[in-house]
């Protein structure tokens, strides 16, 4: 089977993830833990069990497949509509044997994240190459972190351009500048996030510090390298005019390399996976944002000629 990883989903028809039509490979497995995290589901590098609730007939089949004792007993139908902390699995007891997955004949439990090889994954993603022809897409690999799978995103990289097929490599930039660097031949763009240029607020909101991700994006434009910069803006945190100020002078030293910058709205529309995972979501109460309100926040990155899109 050669290199695998967790992957969760292969989106296909993608338009929000590069230049033209893509398939979307997401790796599960991330460094960041981002507060207001929108695929929470690639955040663990396990695999993991969604419980879908609206789904479950409460007929008790899980319950009877668990040798562990990890499956909760059955509650009132609605009874877990009232209990934001009900969840169906009890991950303390359970040991990912996947039975109870296996004996729902619903879809209310389902598998997050299957192994799969590099080759399983190309097949997949050859298979709209007209497409890509005609559009000027390609694949784009996103996670989850695809650097935290150095080895694994290297062959899947490689195995695209092999085929002829555009590359686009969606990072949070947080990983050693020496993968960074090996992975540099087979990406034609860079999708790279920045969230915050204050250390400790990043370290805050994402719990890791934002230095090497800032010094890495530095070193691929000094490099030459394509680079499209995704800024999410999350309400409270990064959305004042005065810090888009600052991020706007670091990424007009950026240079030629700097294609344009995406701006992305929050939004709340992840809600369902927090509570399919049984987690809780800080940001479950914040409402998304209109494209309108980032208005002020697009002039300021215009302002300085930096080209820039909304939405995403």
């Amino acid at each position: 089977m050669g290199l695998q990883a967790l992957v969760t989903n292969i989106q296909r028809y993608s338009v929000n993830d590069g230049p033209g039509i893509r398939t979307t490979v997401f790796l599960k497995g991330c460094r960041l833990n981002c507060a207001w995290c929108h695929n929470p589901e690639c955040i663990d590098f396990g695999p993991e069990i969604y419980w879908k609730q609206s789904l479950c007939t409460q007929c008790g089949r899980c319950f009877s497949a668990c040798e562990k004792g990890a499956v909760q007993p059955p509650i009132a139908l609605g009874a877990e509509e009232e209990n934001d902390h009900y969840y169906k699995i009890d991950s303390s007891r359970c040991d990912l044997c996947m039975a109870c997955v296996e004996a729902c004949i619903y879809g209310a439990l389902a598998r997050v994240g299957e192994p799969k090889s590099v080759e399983e994954v190309l097949e997949e993603v050859e298979r709209d190459m007209p497409f890509y022809l005609n559009s000027g897409g390609g694949m784009t690999v996103t996670g989850g972190e695809p650097t935290a799978f150095p080895d694994f995103t290297l062959a899947l990289l490689k195995g695209a351009k092999e085929r002829g097929i555009h590359t686009c490599l969606d990072t949070s930039g947080f990983c050693e500048w020496e993968v960074l660097d090996g992975l540099r031949p087979f990406v034609d763009i860079f999708l790279y996030d920045i969230k915050c240029l204050s250390g400790k607020q990043h370290v805050l909101r994402t719990g890791v510090s934002n230095s090497p991700i800032l010094a890495n994006l530095t070193r691929l434009a000094e490099a030459g390298e394509s680079i499209i910069v995704r800024i999410p803006v999350i309400p409270g945190f990064n959305d004042s005019v005065q810090h888009m100020q600052k991020v706007a002078e670091f990424l007009a030293g950026l240079g030629k390399s700097l294609l344009r910058v995406d701006l992305l709205p929050f939004h709340n529309w992840c809600q369902d996976k927090y509570r399919w995972l049984g987690r809780d979501w800080p940001y479950k109460d914040v409402g998304s944002l209109a494209v309108s309100e980032v208005d002020d926040l697009l002039d300021v990155l215009e302002e300085k000629g930096i080209e820039v899109t909304v939405g995403g």
